[in-house]
């Protein structure tokens, strides 16, 4: 069995995607990673589910959003439609690679990204799972925002590898913008990101909650779980926000077992 990871750009919407893809299996999965801050890019965010996805059955492809990890130029912003681009740019790049089908494993803002895709390009997406995501902002998510806003004051442990991977100016500046990215949604009715789009969703959907997450609270996914058709709602107790990496093995297992 090749375990071997491929790194590649690649020309999709006008920008250079950056990528990496490993595994030989027919059922293709493209993982979705979260808004630099807290997370990072493709390579750094879903380092087990790279390593140790089932290579026999999976193709498994990791991108980096455009402004984000070696997807850059362009600078990062975010236009209201910000999710929306990020969605067609997801699906335009697995089209590009020549996938048929694919299923997605969306994490935060990868993951309200998948819901977007899953609503708009039903035929094309086979099964999702999703983590950390929420289709609305609310007072209280404004206020958890807010406090992660200032880089200066994260942990060393939190900034270090994003400062190396950015920079630190473009890390400052990339979390601010995307704190005022998020707070737009705040002033339409009912804070909407995708809440509209959740009952077009029609493939399997799994969506697994981390009940120590301080960055969710609870009721996203109850929101999530109520409003996709016939999806199911899988909670952690001891998950955090990270809950992928933190228990990579339960998580991969779950997603493994969801996706056959």
């Amino acid at each position: 069995m090749s375990t071997s990871v491929t790194s590649a750009k690649v020309a999709v919407n006008g920008v250079h995607l950056h990528y990496q893809q490993t595994g030989e299996g027919d059922h293709a999965v493209l993982l979705l990673p979260g808004m630099l801050g807290l997370e990072g890019s493709g390579e750094t965010d879903f380092g087990p589910q790279i390593k140790n996805l089932n290579k026999k059955l999976f193709t498994v492809v990791a991108w980096d959003p455009r402004g984000y990890g070696q997807s850059r130029p362009p600078d990062r912003d975010y236009p209201l439609d910000f999710f929306e681009r990020d969605a067609k740019d997801a699906v335009d790049l697995m089209k590009t690679l020549k996938f048929k089908k694919v299923s997605l494993l969306g994490w935060s803002d990868g993951g309200i990204t998948a819901l977007i895709a899953a609503a708009k390009y039903p035929s094309y997406i086979h099964k999702m799972v999703i983590w950390g995501a929420n289709a609305y902002v609310t007072e209280e998510d404004e206020m958890i925002y807010q406090g992660i806003r200032d880089v200066s004051k994260w942990s060393e442990k939190s900034r270090k590898p994003l400062e190396t991977l950015y920079g630190y100016d473009y890390l400052a500046k990339t979390c601010e913008k995307w704190v005022d990215g998020i707070k737009q949604f705040k002033h339409l009715p009912d804070g909407n990101i995708c809440r509209h789009l959740l009952p077009l969703i029609q493939c399997p959907t799994l969506i697994v909650h981390g009940e120590k997450d301080p960055l969710v609270p609870r009721f996203h996914p109850d929101f999530i779980h109520k409003h996709v058709k016939g999806s199911r709602l899988h909670l952690m107790p001891e998950g955090k926000h990270n809950l992928h990496l933190r228990f990579a093995n339960e998580f991969n297992k779950l997603a493994e077992d969801f996706l056959q």
